[in-house]
């Protein structure tokens, strides 16, 4: 008889695992987080419990170990069908087992199998692993613990089987959940924030380098476990060398130290200004369904296609006269504005500006790796770099395909990607910007999408970094291998990476420094960092554990090129650095099996799927959602959901189908209330504004008034440009980041027109609008 007070699902099965305890240890920036699940089986039946979930798509995962009871068993690192076969067989001879693999099609999502759980036994299960933290467009450290992971959609055609996920909506994930985390740095901890509630921040210490943050209660799986951690003077270049591991063979990365080192690159002041008005700036926009989804739940109205274009409208505004753009958007299908990139002009932004406007979340599917693949066939222009944007909720299961596509064409353009609402594949967005010599950014909960999106716009405006080489200057005998792939992209103010494998006579005592050259603008320039060779102290093997999966990632990368030769030799090598380093790879898997459980466990194995938390957008989209993950069989997606959508077919990635798509598209656009933007969306293609009526609505003024304010000698256009200025500095500072650069299109434009009375008018527009600008902070 099923036990009736256990967890159910949505389909009335008992869920075995209980709980979840995570605890995170930063220091500096590389995070290491240890996760306790807790499995009990409340059944008569033994148990297969089955667990598909998310982490982050740059993670190291480096243990994972059972205890049951009093006994403790240490997973193993084996090749991946061997660990299958091992797992089957135990569970066949009625033996415990244990099955940690990583999903062949994106790195992000890893299934868990735990085997032939007696009625009445517990089982906790420890899982740890070792990241890097990004660094955010406001220096902060970004790390997340993925807790919501909707259904990928698997395009017609792709390599691979799609990942089956059981999901449910996120208030009814049937598990808790407890998270704390301790942080430590060489650097003072100037404030931790996250998008979940948390308790106050604890002080360990004097200096405020150490510090305690938890989770507040409440908590619900409606969310990513988001923190930004900021430090005081974090830019600052720094070295870590860490002593090999003593078992390990001499010579091998797991026995010889390695150096793990952050630089920080500044570029000359005098070239960052000069920044030449070019390039082509190709954006490409997520309209599939799941677009429509809220952003965050206090602002339902506020919907991931809704917040995307007004982002595009701030970039359009943005750009400087004399480059060239496109729009693309994709669903199932994908759309262009133009048929090949125009130049950036009135004529063309109005027109693209028009098209934006209509833009819904109607065009089914997740399929990028088509509109990419037409726009790397389109010829570049000479002289204007192209930099690729791309939007989207990153539901997308053919991970590897589409980001190897973005690393074939890296010579070509520089990919800024944004990863847009909960659930987002950090392998996806993560993986398309380190491929494509970009920046990733991540936008969820109640972030603003623009002030990121234009931080990126600086990035792609920063001058193009070409001949980058990496030297060292270390004691005699000694050598660095770096293990990085090469740096293909440095921009002002962000980190660099370099991982190197140290082999020689020790030197603990000695000094050696790295140089970075590079050429910006036809400048060249370089960084060095003098560093001491002495390894650091209580270090573990976190930095050779994460040079191992910068290795792995990039031969896994350079095996899935070979593989149509059929070469087995490199899919060997990984698998071989795999079992020696114990971190995780799509060739291996971890694999326990507990052989001190004396008697068999007797019973048909029943096998029990554990629901992750997926958004819960709308439930007809979501039920479709879970509709495609169980099964990719068009018409029993449509059946299911007729019976409660009027009839209205349901696409199998959960996108409403072209007769929904066709009463979206006939809506009218809702036009925009954020004052702002509506300023924003009056300024012409070379950052000035005309003088009507929208614009004195905008500055809480008629007409009349402003046309009776205007210095005598002052064209309209040039007082129009000047008091949207004043409007902007005066009353808008807290949205700096947002539109600085249509700011300085306008003040540049205002200059250009040699018009008198500019103080004049900057008084009088002060006057006007009860503010006190001076006119250099307009930047006249």
């Amino acid at each position: 008889m099923m036990n009736c007070c256990a967890l159910l699902t949505e389909k009335k099965e008992p869920v075995p695992l209980k709980s979840i305890d995570a605890q995170l240890e930063v220091k500096d920036h590389v995070a290491t987080l240890v996760s306790t699940l807790n499995y009990e089986n409340k059944e008569d039946k033994p148990l297969e419990a089955v667990f598909v979930f998310p982490l982050p798509g740059d993670a190291a995962v480096c243990h994972f170990s059972a205890q049951i009871g009093e006994t403790h068993i240490v997973a193993e690192v084996k090749e991946r069908q061997q660990a299958q076969e091992e797992y089957d067989d135990a569970l066949s001879s009625g033996q415990q087992a244990f099955l940690l693999e990583e999903s062949e099609q994106s790195p992000d999502i890893f299934s868990l199998k735990v085997g032939r759980l007696p009625p009445g036994e517990s089982a906790s299960i420890r899982l740890e692993y070792v990241t890097e933290l990004a660094v955010q467009a406001d220096d902060g450290l970004r790390f997340c613990l993925p807790a919501v992971l909707n259904p990928r959609y698997q395009p017609q055609g792709s390599e691979g089987p799609s990942v089956q996920v059981t999901s449910v909506p996120a208030s009814l994930v049937p598990y808790s959940l407890s998270f704390s985390a301790q942080v430590s740095s060489p650097h003072p901890i100037s404030k931790i924030e996250s998008s979940c509630s948390l308790e106050p921040l604890q002080y360990l210490n004097a200096d405020q380098t150490q510090a305690t943050v938890k989770l507040g209660g409440g908590h619900k799986f409606d969310r990513d476990i988001e923190l930004l951690i900021y430090y005081k003077d974090a830019h600052q270049p720094s070295a870590v060398v860490e002593a090999g591991q003593a078992s390990a063979k001499p010579g091998s990365l797991m026995g010889d130290p390695v150096v793990m080192v952050s630089l920080y690159p500044e570029f000359p002041q005098s070239v960052m200004s000069s920044r030449a008005a070019c390039g082509e700036f190709v954006f490409l926009m997520d309209r599939s369904g799941s677009m429509g989804c809220p952003m965050n739940n206090s602002t339902p109205q506020e919907t991931c296609i809704s917040i995307a274009r007004d982002t595009l409208l701030l970039l359009l505004k943005s750009l400087p006269m004399g480059c060239y753009f496109s729009i693309y958007s994709f669903g199932s299908s994908f759309e262009h504005i133009f048929p090949k990139s125009v130049e950036y002009s009135e004529k063309t932004m109005k027109e693209a500006l028009e098209e934006v406007e209509k833009m819904e979340s109607n065009l089914g599917g997740t399929e990028i790796l088509q509109p990419l693949k037409h726009i790397y066939s389109q010829a570049c222009i000479p002289k204007h770099p192209r930099q690729l944007f791309v939007f989207t909720d990153g539901e997308v299961g053919n991970t590897k395909e589409v980001t190897d596509l973005v690393k074939k064409n890296a010579d070509s353009h520089r990919c800024f990607s944004f990863g847009i609402g909960e659930g987002a594949s950090s392998a996806l967005i993560n993986g398309m910007a380190k491929d494509g010599g970009g920046h990733a950014q991540f936008i969820t909960g109640a972030d603003r999408m623009q002030p990121k999106v234009m931080q990126s716009l600086r990035f792609a405006l920063q001058p193009a970094v070409e001949d980058i080489s990496v030297s060292w200057d270390l004691p005699k005998g000694v050598s660095a291998t770096v293990l990085s792939p090469p740096i293909t992209a440095i921009f002002q103010g962000q980190r660099s990476l370099i991982y190197a494998q140290l082999t020689g006579p020790s030197s603990e005592e000695a000094d050696g420094s790295v140089t970075v050259k590079y050429s910006l603008a036809g400048h060249p320039s370089q960084n060095q960092l003098h560093f001491n060779l002495k390894p650091a102290e209580d270090s573990g093997l976190t930095v050779h554990r994460l040079a191992a999966r910068t290795v792995i990632r990039s031969m896994e990368s350079e095996e899935r090129t070979r593989r149509r030769h059929q070469d087995e030799e490199m899919k060997k090598k990984v698998v071989e650095l795999s079992i020696q380093s114990g971190v995780s790879s799509c060739f291996t898997a971890f694999i326990a099996v507990n052989k001190d459980s004396g008697q068999a466990v007797q019973g048909p194995l029943v096998r029990r799927n554990v629901p992750t938390a997926a958004l819960a957008c709308n439930s007809p989209r979501r039920m479709a959602r879970s509709c495609s993950a169980s099964q990719r069989n068009r018409s029993l997606c449509m059946e299911s959901s007729r019976s409660y959508r009027h009839e209205e077919p349901i696409d199998c990635d959960g996108d409403l189908d072209s007769g929904r798509s066709a009463r979206s598209a006939a809506e009218p656009p809702q036009p925009h209330k954020d004052p702002l933007l509506q300023l924003v969306s009056l300024q012409n293609a070379s950052g000035s504004w005309m003088l009507h009526e929208a614009l004195a609505a905008v500055l809480g003024k008629t007409k009349e008034e402003v046309e009776k304010a205007k210095p005598e000698l002052v064209n309209n256009e040039v007082w129009a440009s000047i008091l949207a200025l004043i409007w902007l500095h005066g009353f808008k500072m807290n949205a700096k980041e947002e539109w600085e650069l249509l700011a300085m299109k306008a003040a540049s434009w205002i200059k250009a027109q040699n018009a008198p009375c500019v103080s004049e008018c900057v008084e009088a527009g002060n006057k006007l609008l009860g503010c006190s600008m001076k006119k250099e902070a307009l930047g006249l």
